[in-house]
């Protein structure tokens, strides 16, 4: 018998979405350990392959096209090569990138990881190299933005995510003119330090470390409720999604107790990286479709948990989520 859950997934494709904000190139370069190097203590890697994968902002676009949403990708990148890769990358996923500005004052924000191995071993990152300048955009830039924000509003979006990393392009303008789009617009926000800045929207999706930046403690069991009625309360928001590692989630909505979700899947992690995209993408396009806030929770979660078990910045496809639901009932 099919999960209620599925339909929701089967309507993605019909869902009209933007993604804004901070746009970041993931770099890999991977290499096989050769030697130890005559001038440090240091490993010596020969170069094997580079690759580079969206990140932040573009990870969630990138998991809400592999599930089937019209996505469009709104922000500002350097006139540099990682910014034409990016874009590169992002189009060949059939991501509109139509709106990702080019500023020649900006660099785009890459994070370099270095995968190193022996060559008949699986690699890892060794270490990671971040090359980021918080550069606030220009008034031209910014008016165009929140024009074009505007245009879309009025022109069938279903759905606006905002990966907000602190970098300069969801500016106090931006930020103004979400506020001010219709209320049947869901509008979700991942933001790494500001959380709290975003009155009104749909849901905020934090993990633990950003709430204890947010408020000043860390919410741990004696204080989760604590911390989620504060989020509410301050931001206005419909809906807190608190993601908690491998305590899996807890959603919080108005005067209703919050729900406690366990991860989905094994426990044995393989690489956390952009789960956290994942999540909001995923969240976001189920709401989108027509789920509650804890169906759309419940199937973020299933996404999470597939996210995970792969290695690198990576994306969910529809058929390994909608595997998850085969053998339950409804």
């Amino acid at each position: 018998m099919n999960s209620p859950l599925r339909e929701y997934i089967q309507r993605f494709p019909s869902i009209r979405m933007a993604v804004l904000g901070d746009f970041i190139a993931d770099e890999f370069i991977h290499g096989a350990t050769s030697r130890i190097s005559r001038e440090a203590p240091v490993l010596v890697l020969d170069f094997i392959r580079r690759e580079t994968a969206p990140g932040g902002g573009g990870n969630a676009a990138m998991n809400a096209a592999a599930l089937g949403g019209n996505v469009r990708a709104i922000g500002a990148l350097g006139a540099d090569a990682a910014g034409e890769e990016l874009r590169r990358v992002m189009e060949r996923r059939r991501i509109d990138t139509g709106l990702l500005l080019t500023d020649s004052e900006r660099l785009t924000p890459t994070k370099t990881r270095i995968m190193a191995g022996g060559r008949n071993t699986k690699r890892q990152q060794v270490i990671r190299v971040d090359h980021e300048k918080q550069l606030d955009l220009s008034e031209m830039l910014e008016s165009q933005l929140v024009s074009e924000l505007e245009r879309m509003a009025n022109d069938g979006l279903d759905a606006l995510l905002i990966s907000d990393y602190g970098l300069g392009v969801v500016t106090k303008g931006v930020k103004e003119a979400v506020r001010k789009l219709p209320a049947e617009i869901i509008v979700t926000v991942d933001s790494r330090y500001a959380g709290d800045s975003f009155l009104g929207v749909t849901a905020v999706t934090p993990n633990e470390e950003e709430v204890a930046g947010l408020l000043g403690y860390w919410p741990d069991e004696e204080r989760l409720d604590e911390a989620g009625a504060s989020l509410l309360e301050t931001t206005g928001v419909r809906a807190v999604l608190l993601t908690r590692g491998d305590k899996g989630m807890s959603l919080f909505e108005g005067d209703s107790p919050r729900t406690d979700i366990p991860i989905y899947g094994s426990d044995q992690v393989l690489d956390v990286t952009g789960a956290g995209d994942t999540v909001i993408a995923t969240f976001t396009l189920s709401l989108a479709a027509g789920a509650s806030m804890r169906e759309a929770a419940e199937i973020a979660n299933r996404a999470a948990g597939l996210a995970v078990m792969k290695a690198g910045t990576t994306v969910v496809e529809p058929h390994e989520l909608l595997a998850t639901f085969e053998g339950e009932s409804a």
